[in-house]
């Protein structure tokens, strides 16, 4: 085998990877959102699991691959009056390929909705999140997300639309501008205490051009909610991935507690 042939073969991860759109790496909140917010005087805790069981298998730009990763994200929301609340995470990660377990980032997002007095015929709320990822993780460290929060209950049925839009202020996308990543949930109560459904996630690209379909992410998560109790919240969903700039197939779940610290003690 000629050097010619040799260098060729050389070459032909790096051209792999090269060609290959980067997969997402915000596998680590995969959630829908209502507009309810927490009520004041309440404090919401959620755990965030999300396992990739097929991602990307390369480091691109610096990032780490989601292959066999856990994300894990905890998730404190406290309500701060009838309309408003404000919510901070901790984003973690789990990496095989010699990585390990590692803080990611952190976000902050207040978030605001229309008052139930004012008798919408749908729930609206806006949620601003902004904060500081890893490049280990992201190549994009600092963002910021807009996200309004449309859903309704028709009879058993549950509709929820979050059409997000993205900014990166500090990373390569920020010449994207403003990208544009709705993000969809139906679900059908066949008890009061559950409803199946799905949810779909993307990211479409930029506002001002989309990215050709094999460049953009698209998921569909298969999920259940189980309404056990006022106090829990429970959902559950596999991800599949349906470009190849998405992860291909995930497993996430969330587990949400509420604490109410305006309840009195009671007499014994």
């Amino acid at each position: 085998m000629n050097t010619s042939h040799l260098m060729s073969l050389r070459l032909l991860p790096i051209a792999f990877v090269a060609v290959c759109p980067l997969f997402a790496q915000n596998n680590y909140e995969i959630q829908v959102y209502g507009s309810e917010t927490v009520a004041p005087g309440h404090t919401m805790l959620e755990l965030h699991s999300n396992y990739t069981f097929s991602g990307s298998k390369y480091v691109v730009d610096g990032m780490v691959p989601t292959n066999d990763a856990l994300h894990e994200t905890v998730e404190i929301t406290q309500g701060l009056n009838d309309w408003s609340e404000l919510g901070f995470y901790i984003f973690t990660s789990d990496n095989h390929y010699g990585y390990g377990y590692g803080w990611v980032g952190d976000h902050i997002r207040p978030r605001v909705r229309v008052p139930e007095e004012w008798h919408w015929p749908v729930g609206v709320s806006l949620s601003l999140e902004f904060g500081y990822q890893r490049a280990l993780y992201s190549p994009d460290t600092w963002t910021l997300e807009i996200r309004p929060i449309i859903d309704k209950q028709i009879g058993r049925w549950y509709l929820a639309f979050n059409p997000s839009l993205d900014r990166s202020f500090h990373g390569p996308s920020v010449s994207q501008g403003v990208v544009f990543s709705p993000n969809f949930k139906a679900g059908y109560d066949v008890t009061k205490k559950v409803n199946v459904g799905f949810e779909y996630y993307g990211s479409l690209g930029p506002v001002t051009g989309f990215d050709a379909l094999y460049e953009q992410e698209q998921q569909i998560v298969p999920c259940i909610d189980l309404n056990l109790s006022p106090d829990w919240e429970f959902n559950a969903g596999v991800g599949v991935g349906m470009t190849r700039s998405t992860d291909h197939l995930l497993v996430k779940v969330i587990i949400g507690r509420r604490f109410d610290w305006s309840r009195k003690p009671k007499a014994n």
